[in-house]
């Protein structure tokens, strides 16, 4: 268990006119001490509305109207479950998620746990650079133009700048999503069918009802976003003390990711859904909505859309090069320079490179892309959500601050949910 007092991990670095600041504010309490610690949670939630979950919630609401809300509903109250399973494990361990399935299950639950990840990663990292495409295009700007531009900015910004300025420029972007809002207010959503919708569960029992509820699940509780909460609560070298504020910055961020979530579905389901239009994707949803809710709610959708994809950009490979380096035990920090932190240079620019590379193929099928890798997600969080489940519960590693009954209960049960979803797919799968 990781104490005060103890060295950081490797590559991990104090801040320590940062975390002293910080200290005081937290003993102060109130708002003061929850802006100290403010990032993680907001972050990794909102990050989880990136053009893929706003493509899979597009596709949701045009189809199903308000039927399947409940569906985002579930997913949300998982998210919130978990991210603070993954807070509160690296705040107590100061080590992320594959550094501890190393150390507690060796080196090939370590594969096992990292592949899965990598997979789902480069398969998210794709969906935000089409995402980038196609908001680019919307505004008749050339893929081939917006990608590299994108990634070249993404890149110096987080391999070249200082933890607090990368932090400060990602929670200012994340503003872009009350667009959303916006968006779905101007498009006069029925509150009472919304109402409906998030409290009585439906499913229509056909494969493509089902693929995309699982989508759903997938995208809101992102593998990738588990492993970089923790990572990231490591990085800004939160302390036990910062718990019980962290905790309500990690509710704050996963309820914005549902009701975000909530107004592009119910901005579909009252535009799209009631006019009987089928979309393919979120750029689908940007242009058909001008004609029936106006020309400021499309421009919203797709400003929204932009800024998701260059934050999630920026997070997602973010999260892949911590795991990786974590796995080897390699150093990992924003504040190294690249000669201190090879590994974690060599796994951001490459994973930036392949997935922008992929997506400027031509005739690469984007849209099969941006949600069938959400449905890939819910798939692989099989093979992470029991390490995670597994190492919070350990009073070894995490002595009193180990899962206790009432968290074993939820977290089992949403385990299960996630399971018996992507079961049932599998059986509609089968011809």
């Amino acid at each position: 268990m990781a104490h005060r007092g103890h060295p950081p991990p490797p590559g991990r670095h104090l801040h320590r006119r940062l975390v002293h600041g910080r200290r005081h504010l937290v003993r102060a309490g109130g708002l003061g001490a929850l802006l100290a610690v403010v990032g993680p949670g907001v972050l990794a939630g909102l990050s989880d509305d990136d053009p893929a979950g706003i493509t899979t919630y597009s596709v949701l609401g045009a189809d199903y109207g308000y039927r399947l809300l409940w569906v985002l509903a579930i997913s949300t109250a998982a998210l919130i479950i978990f991210h603070e399973v993954a807070v509160r494990t690296g705040v107590v361990t100061g080590k992320g998620l594959m550094a501890l399935v190393r150390e507690r299950h060796g080196p090939r639950a370590t594969t096992v746990a990292l592949s899965a990840l990598v997979v789902a990663n480069v398969g998210t990292l794709c969906a935000e650079f089409a995402g980038v495409a196609a908001a680019a295009e919307l505004g008749g700007i050339s893929r081939y133009v917006a990608v590299p531009v994108a990634a070249a900015a993404v890149g110096l910004l987080v391999l070249r700048g200082s933890f607090r300025r990368v932090e400060h420029v990602l929670l200012a972007l994340s503003a872009v999503f009350a667009a959303y809002v916006v968006s779905g207010l101007l498009a006069h959503p029925d509150w009472g069918a919304t109402a409906k919708g998030l409290a009585v569960p439906t499913l229509p029992l056909t494969r493509d009802a089902l693929y995309i509820a699982v989508a759903t699940v997938g995208t809101t509780l992102a593998p990738w976003g588990l492993a970089f909460i923790q990572s990231y609560a490591v990085n800004k070298r939160l302390h036990i003390d910062d718990l019980r504020y962290e905790r309500i910055d990690v509710v704050v961020g996963a309820v914005l990711t549902g009701v975000i979530g909530l107004f592009v579905v119910v901005a579909c389901a009252a535009t799209l859904h009631a006019s009987g239009i089928h979309i393919n994707d979120a750029a689908d949803a940007a242009r058909a909505l001008q004609p029936l809710a106006g020309g400021g709610a499309a421009a919203l959708f797709a400003l929204g859309f932009l800024g998701a994809a260059l934050l999630a950009m920026a997070i997602v490979p973010l999260s892949t090069a911590y795991s990786i380096c974590e796995a080897l035990g390699q150093p990992a920090d924003i504040n190294d320079k690249a000669g201190q932190a090879p590994a974690f240079y060599a796994s951001y620019g490459g994973l930036l490179a392949v997935a922008g590379a992929v997506v400027l193929i031509p005739g690469a099928p984007l849209i099969s892309i941006l949600v069938a890798t959400q449905a890939l997600n819910a798939v692989l969080l099989l093979a992470l959500l029991p390490f995670i489940r597994s190492i919070a519960g350990d009073p070894a590693v995490m002595g009193a601050h180990a899962l206790g009954r009432g968290d074993r209960l939820l977290t089992g049960a949403a385990l299960v949910v996630v399971a018996a979803s992507v079961a049932a797919l599998g059986v509609l799968a089968i011809p």
